[in-house]
């Protein structure tokens, strides 16, 4: 496991400006989830972009085989996508927390477009059913009390965390007992195989990465795995997806080529050209094995 010289706190005021910066223009080229697509088991399922969005949604609501949720943390809600996808799909109360203070307001505005109550956490229990709040918190120290959830949804925040056992005790905290923790994120390929630790060329394609999209450092899924059991989680579950993914990056490229789009990413500012330089990365981090995208479920 590596980790960066940079401090949290760098770590996430950088992370702050780069979706301050670059979520309007997400918004207006792919809508309102900030995330993979799902192409099908094969990978070879081509259809809409935003709809392969929402099918991972659904996919991993599948795999996860959460059927109901009464109490929803999303952590790393961006724009308020799965919160507010879910908070409707499960009639169920959710808090979105993200660093962005422009991803919350935006997510705000979001729920308040689609009629879709805002409520303070702490007002939750005379709430009616599909009640959301947005907040900027840091999801390593969040201000809400132990067992306050009965569904965390991690969805790709993970790869951002400095510090990955502490995210991961920090959900187990907020989680209530028989509640169901769900994560997908981006990770490096396995070590503990004939292909051996990572090579120093595929070490110098993550640090590349990690200076791009400001990650602290990305783990394999078996460690994820191995944290999870540590921190106490039960009933654990893992599946890469690497194959289901991965030509969400080719539509990246097909979306990035619009004139319209090149010139909202050089109107947005210097982080988000940096993060535009970084879809080469991926895609070639995941032709080569290296980036692989990974799914956790557990249980407390």
């Amino acid at each position: 496991m590596s980790t960066s010289t940079a401090t949290e706190g760098t770590f996430t005021q950088k992370i702050q400006r780069f979706y301050d910066e670059s979520s309007r223009l997400w918004e207006r080229t792919w809508g309102e989830h900030m995330h993979h697509g799902y192409y099908g088991i094969s990978g070879r399922h081509r259809k809409n972009r935003r709809q392969a969005q929402i099918d991972l949604i659904e996919e991993l609501l599948r795999w996860s085989q959460v059927s109901a949720a009464d109490t929803i943390l999303d952590v790393g809600c961006g724009i308020g996508g799965s919160t507010l996808y879910l908070a409707d799909k499960y009639q169920a109360k959710a808090v979105g927390i993200t660093l962005s203070p422009v991803q919350a307001e935006r997510a705000s505005e979001r729920a308040a477009e689609q009629g879709i109550a805002l409520h303070a956490f702490e007002d939750f229990a005379d709430a009616d059913a599909s009640a959301v709040q947005f907040q900027v918190t840091d999801a390593l120290a969040t201000p809400f009390p132990d067992n306050s959830f009965d569904f965390i949804w991690s969805m790709e925040s993970g790869e951002h965390m400095p510090d990955k056992q502490g995210f991961l005790q920090e959900c187990y905290r907020q989680l209530k007992p028989g509640g169901t923790f769900l994560m997908a994120t981006w990770c490096h390929r396995e070590v503990d195989n004939l292909a051996g630790p990572l090579t120093n060329d595929e070490k110098l394609h993550l640090d590349r990465l990690y200076q791009l999209y400001h990650l602290p450092y990305v783990i394999s899924l078996g460690d994820y795995g191995d944290i999870a059991a540590n921190v106490g989680f039960t009933h654990l579950a893992m599946a890469d997806w690497s194959q289901q993914v991965e030509f969400f990056w080719q539509d990246v490229v097909n979306s990035a080529l619009d004139p319209k789009v090149i010139a909202g990413i050089f109107q947005a500012g210097t982080e988000t050209i940096r993060g535009t330089a970084a879809i080469a990365l991926m895609t070639t981090g995941f032709s080569r094995g290296l980036i692989r995208y990974g799914l956790l479920r557990g249980s407390k």
